[in-house]
C-alpha cells in the first residue's frame, strides 16, 4: 500500500500516490489495460477510489435507495456536484421503473425526490415529459434486455465519473492535460517562438532569436524616392510597395526567398501612400492622400479602373473577403467612407458629421467588422451585419491601423510613441501597450506577424525596425540597417521568418533569420 504522505520531485510538491494513480488512468485510456492492472497490483494504488467502487457496485445492482443514501453521506466531499449526481441516479431509476411498468413508483420519485433537487428545471421537465408520454418507456425500444440495462447503468457510472470531483474521480485525461499545460507554458514563456513543429517532451523548450527575422537578406532599390508603404500578398508570393515617386511596384517572392521586380505600376500623378491586396491576390488597390484610387490586375500589371476623379482622394482602402467589394476612406470630411465594387459602383457610403476625416481603415479578414480611424483620436468599429458600432477614444493622435490575421485583434500607432493593441470583440477595458520605438510627427505603420500572429513589428523615426512579442511591452529585437525613417513594415503571412520594411532612404529591406534558409512552404 502506498504511503499517501510520500512525495516525489526535487521540491517535494508531488504526492506519490496521486502521481501513480494518474499514470494508471493514462494507461487505461491508452488501451494498456494489462500494464495498468499490473501497476495497480504492484503499487497498491487503485485508479478508482473506494467511494467510486462502492457507488459503482450499488448502481450495477440497481440499489437506487442505497445509492442516494451513499451520495448524501459523502455530501461534504461532493460539494456542488451532489444534486446533479443525485439527478442522474434518479433519472436512471425513473426510466427503469417505467420500463418495468411501475409507473406509480416512477411518478413518486419524480414528484417527491427529483422535484426537490436544485437542478436545471429543463432537465426535470424533460424527465417528466418522458414519464407522461411514455416516449422512452422501453429504454429506447430495446425492451427488458439485461445487457442493455447493464450498459445503461455503466453509462450512468461513466457520467458520474466525469461529474464527481477529485479525489473521488479523476478529471478525464488528467496526465495529458498536465503535459499540455507544461508545453503551453513553454510556448507562452518563449519570446521567440515562431515554429509550427511539434515540441519534444524530452527537454524543456526555448527558441533562439534565429526563429524570427533579424538580419537583412536583400535590399530592394526599385523606387526613386521615399518608400511609404509595403504589404505582402495573402498567399505570401508577392510584395507590393508604394512611394513618393508616384509609383507602386509588385515584387515576386521566389522559392529561395529572393524578391524580383514583377511590375512597376505607373499612372498616379502624386505620391502613392497606400496599397491593398484583394483576398484572392489577383487585384491590387493603390491610393494616396492627394491621389485617386486605382485598381490593378496583378498578373498583367494593367490598370483596370480609376475610381472617382481628381477631386476624389482616398487615404486608405480595405477589401471584403469576396474580393469583389472594398471600402475606402478619405481625408476629406465630405467623402467619408465608401463601399465600392470593382466596376466603380458605390454600394454604400457613410458621410457627414458622424464620419469626419478618415485617417485609416481596415476590414477584418472574416468580413464582420469595418474599423476606421477618424478625428485623429477615435476608433470606430462597425459590425457589418447588425450595423452596431462601438467607438474607442485614444488620448493621442493615431496614425495607422492594422488587424490580425485571425480577425481578433487590431493595433494602432500613436504619435505618443506607443502602439496599442485592442480586441475586436470589445471585451477589453484597456489596451495592451508597446513602447520603445520613436514616433513624433510622421505616419509610422506596424503589423502583426510570425506564427499565429505572435509578434508585432513597427517602423520608427530613428531608422530602425522594432519587434515585440505580443505578451511583452518592450521590444525583443531592434533591427538596424536603414539610414532614414522606417515608415512601414509587413510580415510575410506564409513565411514567418520574412519581414519587409520601407524607408525614406528610398529602399526596401527584406529581413530573415540569421542562418536559416527561407523559401515558400511546400
Amino acid at each position: 500500500m502506498e504511503n499517501p504522505c510520500e512525495v516525489l520531485g526535487s521540491k517535494g510538491l508531488i504526492r506519490r500516490h496521486e502521481f501513480v494513480r494518474i499514470i494508471i488512468q493514462c494507461l487505461y485510456s491508452l488501451g494498456y489495460s494489462n500494464s495498468a492492472s499490473c501497476l495497480e497490483l504492484e503499487s497498491g494504488v487503485s485508479y478508482k477510489s473506494n467511494e467510486l467502487k462502492l457507488l459503482e457496485s450499488l448502481i450495477l445492482n440497481g440499489n437506487w435507495e442505497d445509492s442516494i443514501e451513499y451520495l448524501n453521506s459523502i455530501q461534504d466531499v461532493l460539494g456542488e456536484t451532489r444534486e446533479s449526481a443525485m439527478f442522474l441516479v434518479f433519472r436512471q431509476c425513473v426510466m427503469e421503473y417505467l420500463n418495468c411498468g411501475e409507473d406509480a413508483l416512477a411518478l413518486g420519485v419524480l414528484r417527491k425526490q427529483v422535484s426537490a433537487l436544485d437542478v436545471d428545471n429543463c432537465k426535470v421537465h424533460s424527465l417528466a415529459m418522458c414519464l407522461l408520454s411514455f416516449k422512452d418507456r422501453e429504454l429506447g425500444g430495446i425492451g427488458d434486455d439485461d445487457v442493455v440495462v447493464r450498459d445503461l447503468r455503466r453509462k450512468l457510472i461513466a457520467d458520474l465519473e466525469n461529474l464527481l470531483p477529485p479525489p473521488i474521480s479523476l478529471p478525464e485525461a488528467r496526465l495529458e492535460h498536465l503535459v499540455e499545460s507544461t508545453v503551453t507554458a513553454w510556448v507562452d514563456s518563449c519570446m521567440y517562438h515562431s515554429s509550427s513543429n511539434r515540441l519534444s517532451l524530452y527537454e524543456d523548450h526555448c527558441c533562439s532569436r534565429d526563429q524570427i527575422p533579424t538580419r537583412t537578406t536583400q535590399i530592394l532599390t526599385g523606387h526613386k524616392n521615399e518608400v511609404w508603404f509595403v504589404q505582402f500578398s495573402n498567399n505570401g508570393e508577392y510584395l507590393a510597395s508604394s512611394s513618393n515617386d508616384c509609383t507602386a511596384i509588385i515584387w515576386k517572392v521566389l522559392e529561395d526567398g529572393i524578391l524580383t521586380l514583377k511590375h512597376t505600376l505607373n499612372g498616379h500623378q502624386h505620391a502613392v501612400s497606400f496599397v491593398a491586396w484583394s483576398p484572392d491576390d489577383t487585384k491590387l488597390l493603390t491610393c494616396g492622400n492627394t491621389e485617386v484610387l486605382k485598381l490593378w490586375d496583378v498578373e498583367t500589371g494593367t490598370c483596370k479602373h480609376t475610381f472617382g476623379n481628381q477631386g476624389f482622394v482616398v487615404s486608405s482602402c480595405a477589401w471584403f473577403p469576396n474580393s469583389k467589394q472594398f471600402a475606402c476612406g478619405s481625408s476629406d470630411p465630405e467623402k467619408g467612407v465608401c463601399m465600392w465594387d470593382c466596376d466603380g459602383n458605390v454600394i454604400k457610403s457613410w458621410r457627414g458629421m458622424r464620419m469626419p476625416k478618415v485617417v485609416d481603415l481596415a476590414v477584418t479578414p472574416d468580413g464582420e467588422y469595418l474599423i476606421s480611424i477618424f478625428m485623429d483620436k477615435e476608433i470606430r468599429i462597425l459590425h457589418m451585419g447588425t450595423n452596431a458600432e462601438r467607438v474607442i477614444s485614444e488620448e493621442h493622435p493615431i496614425t495607422s491601423l492594422s488587424v490580425s490575421g485571425d480577425s481578433k485583434f487590431f493595433i494602432v500607432n500613436l504619435n505618443s510613441q506607443e502602439i496599442h493593441m485592442w480586441d475586436v470583440a470589445g471585451k477589453w477595458d484597456k489596451p495592451s501597450r508597446f513602447t520603445g520605438h520613436k514616433q513624433h510627427k510622421y505616419v509610422i505603420r506596424s503589423c502583426f506577424g510570425g506564427l499565429n500572429n505572435t509578434f508585432i513589428a513597427s517602423g520608427s523615426e530613428n531608422s530602425q525596425v522594432y519587434i515585440w512579442n505580443c505578451r511583452n511591452p518592450t521590444p525583443i529585437e531592434v533591427l538596424s540597417g536603414h539610414s532614414m525613417t522606417v515608415n512601414c513594415v509587413s510580415w510575410n503571412p506564409k513565411i514567418p521568418q520574412m519581414l519587409a520594411s520601407a524607408s525614406d532612404d528610398y529602399t526596401i529591406r527584406i529581413w530573415g533569420p540569421s542562418f536559416l534558409k527561407m523559401g515558400m512552404p511546400n
